[in-house]
């Protein structure tokens, strides 16, 4: 057999070289059409060949990646190519972790659907899954993959996921600290020493965070910059692991030294754009002070802002810190290379689907032409933000040279058309369910225009609304509306019909105003058996409304639905009487405040504050519905909306206080507020948790004889906020406080369609 075999390849080359290539065949190709094949072959047909310029081929056709085995034949000028390809995988599975995520098949598994088997990949996959599951602190892990192939020649692939165990902090050691406190450092550190109850809320788990743990000493090392120590060394942390209980021991050692105190401030500009004392004006550092670390990036982040502003779009601001160890003392320099002034050359909208250009462009504050301005552009990002159209936008900065640059928009379009539904339920009221039909944003044009009707066992509403916020893309903003509604008790209904119009203007970045008129008709409709004389008429009086809004509105939030950043400010003024029987003047203030705490707490929570005060002086008569009402979402959670109210005695009232039956007349001065705090859930889902507490108080100076007054009520709870592809939603979970036994409490409430 040794003897033969050689012949044969003898022989094989000799009738290679005998006669010239008549014909090339291919058996076996799929992910390689023929033609494509025979292109690739360092020959063609006619040549003479060789078992070289066949090896060749043979080694070429393996380098695209698709086969596992190429064997060739020659037989009467005809050379035959044969392909063993690669399976296919028509499925990949995970088992034991993360099951149904489509997400982490994509960008941690990677091997998608029609990828050929390649056993490289897999364990690459295999990596990446025990790395990711390491991120949540879990060692140990063990991933195998189960191969089966189906009928179709195809293969499945699936992950078997073993996780491994969480390690637990269960102590945690500093040696050398004695300036500061080092319970402090959990403030800035991921991995902490494991507390009682550590599962709950506010509490430390203890869970180790490996990729984490390399970073946690350069944390407490920055910690101690913010308070002057600018020697401080701390080192790598040791770290002991118990692997029959999968706890560990953690120690750090660290070196102090003394912290340093300022001297000196200096600027100092390569070339001079702005005078040195405005730069300076700005700086938080001052002489004389314990140097602090953060507050020198803000600096240096203060000073490129104002260069940047002058269209210095390519400033550097170098800082330097000058330390005389010897006096533990710091001389501070801010060394600024303004580059060369920088103009817009053009800006380019990405994403927008169905919003128009020009929607988006009209909130920009850079055009072509325009120079350069970092808070321009950091404006315009949060403009855009403000819309609600948009689940997110970027302005990425794109440089052609050192005078110009174009500005690419790109935007992620939301769902702003929806179905609004929105209810409650009482322990008294039962069930209140509203729904409507919204767009923001209708065809793209930025018009908003609503549908809306509202059931439950006391109302009924059914309103139709269009606004502009941009007549003809102008600084002006018109809005009409039409609606007609009804509010039952137990023995009469009030009917009201109206209509407003109005017109705004934008007076800056922040501020608008707006003008509005109103016309309603309000007429009472009793029951069989109800006595209106037993009672002030004044409360029951059918009564038309004329009257005249102006208000004012200050909004510098990065976000219409989710602001983590600014605040708004609104204040409107209604005087009616207008030719109308009622008459008087009414208030209304609203307060918000966002604030994102990630730099503080290393996630994407949100601090909110929220509040409202309301006001109407009477100028000859303010009929019951124009009168204020407390509870429920926007004001005083835990209670059913607009039951908190002053009351009246009333033989048929609805309530009943200290043998009493009432009724709820409404107050002329309401005030409250909310403290919330809202935290990421899901963040792939877009939802978030939140807790609460509201506090709000109402009172009635005009109405006589009343049975109760001065209304103060708190509550508190946590709910759900998810961004869903219908709209936001909110559920809330509330408990009551303050309250009174004739208080109609909720404990769940939930709408659809508004902002968080």
């Amino acid at each position: 057999m040794k003897i033969l075999l050689p012949l044969f390849l003898l022989l094989y080359i000799t009738l290679l070289q005998a006669e010239p290539l008549k014909k090339v065949t291919f058996d076996g190709l799929i992910h390689l059409s023929p033609s494509v094949a025979l292109r690739m072959l360092p020959f063609e047909v006619g040549d003479e060949i060789d078992e070289e310029d066949v090896d060749k081929a043979i080694q070429k056709y393996f380098k695209q990646g698709y086969f596992n085995d190429i064997w060739s034949e020659y037989q009467e000028g005809v050379l035959t190519f044969y392909f063993k390809e690669k399976a296919t995988i028509s499925k990949v599975e995970l088992k034991g972790w993360k099951e149904n995520d489509k997400d982490v098949l994509d960008s941690v598994v990677q091997i998608k659907k029609g990828t050929l088997y390649d056993e490289k990949k897999l364990e690459a996959a295999k990596k990446r899954i025990v790395a990711a599951i390491s991120q949540d602190g879990k060692i140990d892990s063990v991933v195998e993959i189960q191969k089966e192939f189906l009928e179709n020649g195809s293969l499945k692939v699936t992950f078997l996921v073993n996780e491994g165990e969480e390690i637990i902090i269960n102590q945690l050691r500093y040696s050398g600290v004695k300036q500061l406190d080092s319970d402090d450092f959990d403030s800035v550190i991921a991995n902490k020493e494991h507390q009682f109850m550590g599962w709950f809320w506010g509490r430390n788990s203890g869970k180790m965070s490996l990729p984490n743990l390399q970073y946690d000493n350069l944390r407490i090392r920055d910690f101690y910059m913010q308070h002057g120590f600018l020697d401080a060394k701390v080192k790598e942390p040791f770290v002991r692991v118990n692997f029959d209980n999968y706890t560990a021991k953690m120690s750090y050692e660290v070196d102090e030294g003394k912290p340093y105190k300022i001297t000196h401030v200096g600027i100092e500009q390569q070339r001079h754009v702005i005078e040195d004392a405005k730069l300076k004006e700005v700086l938080s550092l001052k002489e004389g002070e314990i140097f602090d670390i953060n507050k020198f990036r803000k600096d240096s982040e203060k000073i490129k802002t104002m260069i940047a502003d002058k269209s210095y779009a390519f400033v550097q601001v170098v800082p330097d810190l000058k330390k005389n160890k010897k006096d533990h003392t710091v001389d501070v320099f801010f060394r600024i290379s303004p580059g060369d002034k920088v103009k817009i050359r053009n800006v380019i909208i990405s994403g927008n689907n169905r919003t128009l250009d020009r929607i988006i462009r009209r909130e920009l504050y850079l055009g072509p032409g325009d120079m350069y301005s970092l808070t321009d552009l950091k404006d315009s990002r949060n403009a855009i933000g403000r819309l609600g159209d948009f689940d997110s936008n970027t302005i990425e900065e794109k440089r052609i040279d050192n005078h110009t640059m174009d500005l690419v928009v790109k935007v992620k379009e939301a769902p702003t058309g929806n179905i609004q539904i929105g209810g409650g339920y009482g322990s008294y009221g039962g069930l209140l369910l509203s729904i409507g039909v919204n767009d923001r944003n209708i065809w793209g044009s930025g018009i908003s225009v609503g549908l809306k009707a509202e059931k439950s066992q006391t109302t009924r509403n059914y309103s139709f609304n269009i606004s502009n916020p941009r007549l003809n893309d102008s600084d002006f903003n018109g809005n009409f509306s039409i609606y007609t509604s009804s509010y039952e008790y137990n023995d009469y209904t009030v009917f009201s019909d109206g209509v407003t119009v109005g017109a705004g203007h934008r007076f800056g970045r922040f501020v608008s105003g707006y003008l509005g008129y109103g016309y309603s008709k309000n007429a009472y409709k009793f029951g069989s058996d109800f006595n209106a004389s037993a009672y002030n008429t004044y409360y029951f009086e059918d009564y038309s409304k004329s009257s005249v809004t102006i208000s004012a509105r200050w909004d510098n939030t990065d976000d219409y639905y989710l602001p983590r950043h600014g605040f708004v400010l609104s204040q409107s003024f209604e005087k009616s009487g207008l030719g109308a029987d009622a008459n008087f003047f009414k208030g209304r203030t609203n307060f918000s405040t966002y604030k994102g705490l990630n730099d503080y707490v290393g996630f994407d929570a949100i601090f909110r504050y929220k509040a409202r005060f309301y006001t109407v002086l009477d100028n000859g008569y303010i009929p019951l519905a124009e009168k204020f009402y407390m509870g429920g979402i926007g004001s005083v959670r835990g209670y059913e909306s607009y039951s908190i109210s002053p009351m009246i005695e009333d033989s048929t009232g609805n309530t009943t206080i200290d043998g009493k039956q009432a009724r709820r007349v409404g107050g002329t001065e309401t005030f409250s507020n909310s403290v919330e705090v809202s935290f990421p859930l899901i963040p792939k889902a877009k939802m978030r948790l939140v807790t609460y507490f509201d506090w709000g108080t109402i009172s009635d100076k005009i109405t006589k004889n009343l049975l109760t007054n001065g209304e103060s009520r708190a509550g508190y709870g946590a709910g759900l906020e998810w961004f869903s592809p219908v709209g936001p939603i909110q559920l809330m979970f509330s408990q009551p406080l303050l309250s009174k036994n004739y208080d109609k409490t909720a404990t769940f409430e939930f709408t659809m369609g508004q902002r968080f």
